[in-house]
């Protein structure tokens, strides 16, 4: 079962990828690393196609949205903050940490409310397997970068 789920994400990759624009190698590299952790996901999870049905469109909607938010708030934030850290008064930097604080508390809340969701769609057992499988897959692209950069 394992398997064909695996050979089915991998034909879905490869499809998936030969719609990618030509010459735009982040977009190629991002889609690759979806497809990778899709995969990785649905592995580790053991979803049943029920469940499969019922949880990538609630997780994918969860990463959209939080991607969202990251890209549009975080990133003007580090840019003030990167940009003239040294040249804030104590006000500006106050005020800054203070929208920071309201993001994070944003993510927070859109975390809870996902895993609300999902206790309707997989049992607790399999969404704290998610939460091990992300860390996981994460520690694995990021060991897969050093192992590359260390080579080059």
């Amino acid at each position: 079962m394992k398997k064909y789920k695996i050979i089915t994400l991998l034909l879905a990759f490869l499809t998936i990828s030969s719609y990618a624009q030509p010459g735009n190698r982040f977009n190629e590299k991002k889609e690759q690393i979806k497809s990778l952790k899709v995969a990785f996901i649905t592995n580790e999870l053991d979803l049943t196609s029920e469940e499969s049905a019922k949880f990538w469109p609630l997780y994918n909607a969860f990463e959209d949205k939080q991607h969202e938010i990251r890209k549009q708030k975080m990133r003007a934030y580090m840019s003030k903050a990167d940009s003239a850290t040294d040249k804030l008064t104590e006000k500006e930097a106050t005020t800054l940490l203070s929208q920071m604080e309201a993001t994070e508390e944003e993510l927070y809340q859109l975390k809870k409310k996902f895993i609300a969701n999902l206790k309707n769609v997989i049992p607790a057992t399999k969404i704290l397997k998610l939460k091990k499988a992300e860390e996981e897959f994460s520690k694995k692209l990021l060991q897969q970068y050093r192992d590359k950069k260390k080579s080059r």
